[in-house]
């Protein structure tokens, strides 16, 4: 298994150390989930960047690591609506949208193509990321001390800023993935209209 494989696989372990972390109550417990997320971040920009400098591109590389983005960022919103930081519809919607998506390439699959992450769906994948960080570094931010407040808490609006940020970027988020997810499907509609 090449470097940008073993990144994938990597992201999946920290999807499930992350959760861990997220619901066992300690110290710092969403502060530590706030840097697994960001580590998990990282492994998919990695992954990417080097798979394509190195041309070890593979078809393992093309299913799973979108696969290993939609597992992290779905148990991600999942557990923030367990934690009552985000609406439950919004999460099912996202989660909707991702099951679509990976139904559609595992259709893809049986027909023998293989549907690599597009554009639009990358931007929404950096958009969810963005999100989930913003609302962990919300609810988090004041453990952090003077630096915490110094660097999150300046107001806007009579809140801190990463507030309305905060809930600015989920709703973006929701707009990039219901475009998106309506965009793949119809883009990649003959895979699903040939069979009816």
């Amino acid at each position: 298994m090449n470097l940008p494989n073993q990144l994938t696989v990597s992201r999946f372990v920290l999807t499930a150390v992350f959760l861990v972390a997220l619901f066992i109550e300690f110290s710092f417990n969403t502060t530590v989930a706030l840097v697994l997320f960001i580590a998990a971040g990282i492994t998919d920009w990695l992954d990417g960047a080097i798979a394509r400098r190195r041309n070890l591109i593979t078809n393992f590389g093309k299913l799973m690591d979108p696969l290993a983005d939609k597992i992290l960022t779905c148990c991600a919103f999942i557990a923030l609506v367990g934690r009552d930081y985000m609406p439950a519809w919004m999460a099912a919607l996202i989660v909707s949208r991702e099951l679509a998506i990976t139904g559609l390439r595992l259709l893809a699959a049986s027909k023998n193509v293989v549907l690599a992450a597009e554009g639009y769906g990358k931007h929404k994948t950096l958009w969810q990321m963005i999100t989930i960080i913003a609302v962990l570094v919300h609810v988090s931010y004041g453990d952090w001390g003077i630096v915490g407040r110094a660097i999150f808490g300046w107001e806007l609006f009579g809140r801190a800023w990463v507030v309305p940020f905060a809930t600015l970027s989920l709703w973006l988020t929701m707009a990039l993935t219901c475009f998106s997810g309506g965009f793949y499907l119809w883009r990649n509609r003959q895979l699903y209209l040939s069979d009816l």
